[in-house]
């Protein structure tokens, strides 16, 4: 069979190499390769703790808070402390407004830019995609491509009031939030988010969140899409039913969810868990049986290539047979999984879009479509954290961390499920290990053979004649929304 050789990709974080064998105008296997080796897990070895929490967030420019939560818990955890309500509840902001900006950007200058290229020039809505989402152009920029850069640039505002600075935001402690927020500030923060709900319900829906994240099943979307004015979903849904993106680009049918954003009173705003394509219901994800095989991937083995992440080991063999990558590969159980916005409401429970992956497999629709489905679900929950704020109650405890010890902290970036497990040994770093939601989703094949979430997704992909970087590729790999600088550490 014939090799095609697709990379590096544009408008993905990081570099990215896919190997795709071609048969008969479709993809009979596909290879994912990270090709850049960083050594985030190592550079941390041998240092105070407390050097985690600017190291961390370098680890990437996008999903820096993200990073810098998990890091918090894991060293909350080790050091036995519960954050106090309002650092909670604005630690869960950041994370909101970084993820909810990711997912913005994802769908504005990531994804839809793809349908304005010339290979859809004859389709009736080339023109309209063109006059909205053109990254760059003989006209220039498309319309609400520039709208949207500016209500994410607004939106940003939010992390100076809340933590000081994104990216690399430095207010976050295992004991909560350094940064205090008086009343004036909470005042300017609703102000902001309500600016935020404005263009997402003027111009993305074109609808109230509320009458959106209240969907619930493929028949009321379509009534829905019926009623409503011409908003960018509806656009969007619009011309995924002509390009058939429902079916395209399948996943392993498995995900899973750290759960999202913990309340004071112990419960999640987006439930966790493993759900099953068919499954009737989610079910507890047990972090035992999660681990990380090097088979495949530039990293040594030591005698054991599966090994849990508290036990991990990220040691470099450039030269090693056989491997393809620098990712590892994580299983659940020994199985593939897939991670992401699509995996939280499926957790979670959405219904419309559970019964879109029952009725019609997962695609690049569905995961699309969740991450819209997220934005208005989480921006009224924000409005509902900022109310909930106590100014003058505290906002960080101490957290003294112990010379000895292990600790586990999860969270979910916008692009999925993180976890960090680490160690200290004499008060100083023995052990830290990542598993980013890159690393699920763009895993290379496991010592049993099996592919990675992606690499199923682009098995029986069409290439068309001449296609040197294949468009139905394109729209799977974007799907995922891929952060490639996350994938080795």
């Amino acid at each position: 069979m014939p090799r095609l050789i697709v990379g590096p990709f544009n408008r993905v974080e990081g570099d990215l190499e896919v190997r795709l064998d071609i048969a008969d105008g479709r993809v009979r296997s596909a290879e994912v390769c990270a090709p850049m080796y960083r050594g985030f897990e190592q550079i941390l070895l041998g240092r105070p703790a407390g050097d985690a929490l600017v190291i961390v967030p370098r680890i990437c420019g996008i999903c820096s808070v993200s990073q810098s939560v998990a890091a918090t818990r894991a060293l909350a955890d080790l050091a036995g402390v519960q954050q106090p309500p309002n650092g909670l509840l604005a630690t869960n902001l950041m994370l909101a407004c970084e993820n909810l900006a990711d997912h913005l950007t994802h769908f504005y200058l990531f994804f839809m830019p793809d349908f304005t290229r010339e290979v859809y020039a004859t389709r009736p809505w080339f023109v309209e995609a063109r006059r909205r989402f053109a990254a760059l152009s003989p006209e220039g920029c498309g319309e609400h491509h520039r709208l949207a850069t500016a209500a994410r640039a607004r939106w940003f505002t939010l992390m100076g009031l809340l933590g000081g600075k994104w990216p690399h935001t430095g207010s976050l402690e295992a004991g909560g939030s350094a940064r205090a927020i008086d009343a004036a500030e909470r005042l300017r923060l609703l102000a902001r988010v309500r600016e935020f709900r404005s263009f997402l319900e003027r111009t993305l829906f074109g609808a109230p969140l509320e009458a959106v994240a209240a969907l619930s099943s493929l028949a009321e979307l379509a009534r829905w899409r019926a009623e409503r004015p011409d908003g960018d979903l509806r656009f969007f849904l619009d011309l995924a039913d002509e390009l058939g993106l429902a079916r395209l680009g399948p996943g392993p049918g498995l995900w899973i969810s750290h759960g999202a954003y913990p309340q004071p009173d112990g419960t999640r705003a987006i439930g966790g868990g493993v759900w099953r394509a068919g499954a009737p219901a989610t079910v507890a994800l047990e972090l035992s049986r999660i681990t990380e095989d090097v088979t495949r991937a530039w990293l040594a083995a030591d005698g054991e290539p599966a090994r849990h992440p508290a036990r991990g080991l990220t040691l470099p063999d450039a030269d090693k047979p056989g491997a393809y990558s620098w990712n590892k590969a994580p299983r659940l159980g020994g199985e593939v999984a897939e991670t992401g916005a699509l995996a939280r409401q499926l957790a979670d429970g959405q219904p419309l879009l559970r019964e879109l992956v029952t009725r019609e497999g997962t695609g690049v629709l569905a995961r699309v479509l969740a991450r819209l489905m997220e934005l208005a679900r989480v921006v009224p929950l924000m409005e509902g954290w900022l109310k909930a704020i106590r100014p003058g109650e505290p906002f960080c405890r101490p957290a003294p961390l112990p010379a000895d010890g292990q600790g586990c902290g999860l969270t979910e970036a916008a692009r999925g499920a993180l976890g960090h497990w680490i160690a200290l040994q004499g008060g100083r770093i023995r052990h830290w290990q990542i598993i980013a939601p890159t690393s699920w989703n763009f895993s290379p094949r496991d010592a049993a053979g099996r592919p990675g979430a992606l690499e199923q997704a682009l098995e029986d992909a069409p290439v068309q004649p001449g296609e040197t970087t294949p468009v139905a590729v394109q729209h799977i790999v974007r799907s995922f929304d891929p952060c490639m600088v996350c994938t080795v550490h």
